[in-house]
């Protein structure tokens, strides 16, 4: 990670704030797996971006729908938006992406951060994937790289790179907006885990305070939240000063061995998301499902007694 890639994604914060050059954001929560996509666009020039589409999917049938998808197709039609990026912020392992879908009826470059070939070689073996599948990220359309550019529309956007919950999380900042994936979540939440496989919580902790140096107004747009005890409602929007101030577990004032001993002990109580298996073995392949066998049937696998 570089300062520099941090310094040009204040400055751009700064500068967007200042001129007005702000993305318009709407959000479509999915409460089956507690998952925020947001849409976000310029209003001059309405290109438009998704971050972490949400592919509908019942682990007891193993059937999928695309009605999440599909309202979210309806709204972008509507509102006469011109996709230009399907963005996931990591290999998600607790719901499978829509981005091929979204994609097929919408376009856009498909997106993720360079560091998925590192999820697609651990879970390719996991898996026990084949020679088949591919490990060099080539199911995606472009691989991120801390610093890259982003741009949409007349807004400029910048990509950090942000690992801990897993080694590919990636927060990609429009404007004054930053889309930030699971590494935070609610101020009265906390932090995402950090013991998946190549899940670090020092890394974690770092990436966390890379992403709070940003300007205290930073518009912050979750990936999930899970509501905290005593809120009643669902919430995916904050502001860095309010994460800085508020949150949980990495409040300022929070060193990283204090943080590296909560996050260590809570994840040690957390059992394994419910739709990982699935989640993961798709969301390696950007979205896709593996190709079908000789009865025309895709299959998913299940190793046993292995994570």
């Amino acid at each position: 990670m570089t300062d520099e890639a941090l310094a040009r994604a204040i400055a751009q914060i700064e500068s967007a704030r200042a001129r007005g050059a702000c993305p318009v954001v709407r959000s479509f929560f999915d409460e089956a797996t507690f998952t925020a996509t947001h849409v976000a666009h310029d209003p001059v020039t309405l290109e438009a971006a998704i971050f972490d589409s949400v592919l509908d999917y019942d682990p007891a049938s193993g059937r999928t729908s695309t009605h999440g998808a599909d309202e979210i197709i309806a709204y972008i039609r509507e509102a006469g938006l011109k996709i230009v990026w399907q963005i996931e912020t990591h290999a998600h392992a607790d719901h499978l992406s829509a981005a091929p879908r979204l994609q097929q009826k919408l376009g856009g470059r498909l997106g993720i951060g360079a560091a998925i070939m590192t999820v697609q070689t651990v879970f390719g073996k996991i898996f026990n994937a084949g020679t088949e599948f591919a490990r060099d990220g080539s199911q995606f359309d472009v691989l991120f790289q801390d610093g890259d550019a982003v741009p949409l529309g007349a807004l400029p956007g910048i990509a950090l790179h942000v690992p801990g919950h897993t080694p590919a999380d990636m927060a990609f900042i429009i404007g004054d907006a930053a889309f930030i994936g699971d590494t935070l979540f609610m101020p009265d939440y906390g932090t995402a885990r950090a013991d998946f496989p190549g899940g670090d919580a020092r890394q974690l902790f770092r990436s966390v305070r890379r992403l709070l140096t940003l300007p205290p107004e930073t518009r912050l747009f979750l990936c999930h939240d899970y509501k905290a005890p005593g809120r009643d409602a669902y919430v995916w929007e904050t502001t860095v000063g309010a994460e800085r101030a508020r949150n949980i577990h990495v409040h300022d004032g929070v060193t990283e061995d204090e943080f590296v001993a909560l996050r260590t002990a809570r994840d040690a109580t957390l059992g394994m998301p419910r739709l990982l298996m699935p989640s993961v073995q798709v969301n390696m392949r950007g979205g896709r499902f593996p190709e079908p066998e000789e009865n025309g049937t895709r299959y998913l696998k299940i190793p046993l007694d292995t994570l």
